[in-house]
């Protein structure tokens, strides 16, 4: 059975070759060590999954990651990097980055993220697409747009999932940790950083929406509600 395929940005050697010497025993990886490098990379053949660090030469991983969503709104992209202000994350993730692991990173919870990225994309895959209503805009999840016969709305990856899970339980109060094992698989702080990020978005986008609210419930979770 074929390897799933890793593209990996890194221009620090010493933390590339560990790293991908980690991945390797479980993967098929492309490392390049430059922003230009990475992305032509990936225009010459399919990967399954991408890791960019950010500060890197030639083409930072900010551009790199818009560049390749541009080129593929389903890849997973994680970031891996030593940026830790909150700025770096919520612009991160708004380019439609999946995860955002902060350096020093352990291997094995890299490893954790990959494979539950690699079977969420999978399962996403085979999952039948539906089209919701929601309020005036129509939501179609398996192509990340939430549209009207005027007006489109692209989602990230995760924004969308975040929308579909909503949707499919409307009216219903959501504890922050389900959401969180849903979207992500854990409920780490940092993950729960990034809900806020995405549930401020969509609240946003569905702002003139009259009877749609997503109600923040204080130590418990969420509530979409639909009238």
């Amino acid at each position: 059975m074929a390897k799933y395929k890793i593209l990996y940005a890194e221009d620090d050697e010493t933390l590339a070759f560990l790293t991908k010497d980690n991945l390797e025993m479980h993967y098929d990886v492309t490392h390049c060590t430059d922003g230009e490098m990475c992305l032509k990379a990936f225009k010459s053949e399919a990967f399954d999954i991408c890791i960019f660090d950010i500060m890197m030469p030639k083409m930072d991983g900010f551009e790199l990651a818009e560049k390749i969503r541009q080129l593929n709104a389903d890849v997973p992209i994680i970031f891996l990097s030593a940026k830790t202000l909150k700025e770096d994350r919520i612009k991160g993730l708004r380019l439609g980055a999946d995860d955002y692991i902060v350096k020093p990173f352990s291997i094995e919870e890299l490893l954790l993220k990959i494979e539950i990225f690699l079977k969420r994309s999978q399962k996403n895959t085979t999952v039948e697409n539906v089209i919701y209503t929601v309020g005036k805009y129509q939501f179609d999840h398996k192509n990340y747009l939430v549209f009207t016969d005027s007006e489109k709305i692209s989602l990230t990856q995760r924004e969308a999932e975040l929308l579909k899970l909503f949707l499919d339980n409307k009216n219903v109060v959501m504890k922050r940790e389900e959401i969180l094992k849903s979207l992500w698989g854990n409920d780490d702080y940092f993950m729960g950083r990034s809900l806020d990020v995405f549930i401020s978005r969509l609240r946003k986008i569905l702002a003139n929406e009259k009877g749609i609210t997503i109600e923040n419930l204080h130590g418990i979770g969420f509530k979409f509600n639909v009238e």
